[in-house]
């Protein structure tokens, strides 16, 4: 008997079942498919609706598309395919079509149903998602349109809200907008070195730092006026933190060989020089609030290797779970696949490291010892994203431990010291950890004592504002009145 093929359509409105007709005829002809799946009367002369079952709600809809897109069979979906399909045996054998390889191996593994995903399967799946409207029976373009509009809405509404990542998606946008700025930055400091020295060129051989440059930019303005002042030479003081180098500008202001400038070049001067300090110090901002998020998500790692570098291993593998899955030998040369498959397709040497050799443990090490090291250093990193990424509970002790590791290891390479085991160092930062925890969750405790002490006490204070206000007329307080108890007497019991 001809093997018979049966196809599974995920829809907003629900699940449907066709049946492909002459399968095996139809499948040595893709061609001739791709161009019937354009016209609706062709397209139904070989292929049939089975069975549909419509979602009961909205919630219901969700929940079926959130099993299917994470490649896990529905209860729904399993009760309408064991209905609406045919028993398989060795004389009626069917094979069952989807669009997804994660689904069709879901349900080969609950039911036993042999699934294919490639051939003519896209192209009949293809066919019907263009068609469906006139497929089912009760269907309408415009039910289908909005069925399609409030699930997508609620998909992705519940995939951002219940977003794994979304805590790593701050610093991965944070570390992204400071390499930006710094980039800009870097940019208009050199822009205003231009600008400003055709009226002081001195001042760029004397002050190299482009913060620096830029608040004395906007202290002193025109020259001619600034060095006449009584107090330029304290202000200059306060700029530099350095009488000497002050002095020496004051001395160059006097003698310079640039050029006048006018007022209105000196204003709009003035103005990108606030707009470049303004950048600067939100750059600052913007590390202190990156730093203060990379020891809330991932604590072992920034101990370990850095706040900066470790955002950015975090940006580049795009989320910490990522980076948690990742070998250390892909963590090793993260950064730098370029220069690996430029390695590889030339027949070169492959680089030894990527991003991390921007910690300072690659820079310490000698030049015949930054690979070994970069590759234990990507081993302790692979470890600790793990530790931050499944760990219930947040503590650096992991992290600091593997960083004396790592400290042991770029000895042993200079003096030969031998370093402790990694089973015993794991012991220490295990009992290090469980005391580290209980003072964390002692704290917590005191925390919310005080909370509710302190929502209470608003209450309370809610309460007595609210008593003493009847009908929105003033009622006054009533005195509080020392109650008098009366002392009982003892009763004499004679003998």
């Amino acid at each position: 008997m001809a093997q018979q093929l049966f196809v599974l359509f995920e829809h907003a409105a629900g699940y449907a079942l066709f049946k492909v007709k002459e399968y095996e005829e139809i499948a040595m002809f893709v061609p001739q498919v791709e161009k019937a799946t354009l016209n609706p009367v062709k397209f139904k002369t070989f292929v049939n609706l089975v069975a549909f079952l419509p979602f009961k709600s909205g919630t219901n809809a969700l929940d079926n598309i959130n099993s299917t897109s994470e490649g896990v069979m529905h209860e729904d979906l399993q009760a309408f395919l064991e209905t609406n399909l045919p028993k398989s045996s060795k004389k009626n054998k069917f094979s069952l079509g989807v669009s997804d390889s994660k689904m069709a191996s879901a349900i080969q593994e609950t039911l036993g149903y042999n699934c294919q995903f490639t051939d003519v399967v896209p192209e009949v799946l293809r066919g019907i998602r263009f068609h469906f409207h006139e497929l089912v029976k009760g269907l309408s373009l415009t039910s289908l349109g909005s069925a399609e509009c409030s699930l997508g809405r609620s998909y992705s509404r519940a995939k951002v809200k219940f977003n794994v990542n979304r805590a790593d998606n701050m610093v991965i946008q944070s570390i992204s907008l400071i390499d930006q700025l710094d980039k800009d930055i870097n940019t208009f400091a050199m822009r205003l070195k231009e600008w400003y020295s055709y009226h002081f060129p001195e001042l760029t051989k004397i002050v190299t730092d482009s913060y620096t440059y830029a608040k004395l930019t906007k202290l002193i303005g025109d020259r001619k006026e600034f060095y006449m002042a009584e107090n330029a030479l304290e202000q200059i003081e306060e700029v530099v933190q350095d009488s000497s180098k002050a002095q020496s500008i004051i001395s160059a202001a006097k003698s310079s060989m640039g050029m006048d400038i006018s007022k209105i070049d000196l204003i709009n001067i003035e103005m990108f020089t606030s707009k470049l300090l303004s950048l600067s110090d939100y750059r600052k901002q913007l590390m202190e609030y990156l730093v203060s998020r990379m020891h809330n998500i991932a604590p072992n790692l920034s101990s370990l290797i850095g706040e900066t570098v470790g955002a950015r291993l975090i940006s580049h593998a795009g989320s910490l779970m990522n980076l948690s899955k990742y070998p250390s030998s892909t963590v090793q040369i993260l950064g730098a696949e370029k220069a690996l498959f430029r390695a590889l397709k030339k027949k070169g040497n492959t680089p030894k490291y990527g991003l991390i050799y921007h910690s300072t443990f690659i820079g310490r090490a000698g030049s015949k010892n930054k690979g070994r090291i970069s590759r234990f250093l990507a081993n302790k990193c692979s470890i600790a994203s793990r530790i931050d990424c499944f760990s219930e509970d947040a503590t650096n002790v992991y992290g600091s431990k593997l960083k004396d590791q790592v400290e042991e290891r770029l000895k042993f390479f200079d003096t030969g010291v031998l370093p402790k085991k990694n089973l015993d160092v794991m012991k220490e930062a295990m009992a290090e950890a469980a005391v580290d925890i209980k003072k964390q969750q002692k704290k917590k405790k005191k925390k919310d004592k005080k909370r509710k002490l302190a929502e209470l006490e608003m209450s309370i204070s809610e309460e007595g504002t609210n008593g003493n206000h009847v009908n929105g007329d003033h009622v006054e307080e009533i005195p509080d009145v020392p109650i008098v108890k009366k002392k009982k007497k003892k009763s004499i019991v004679a003998e």
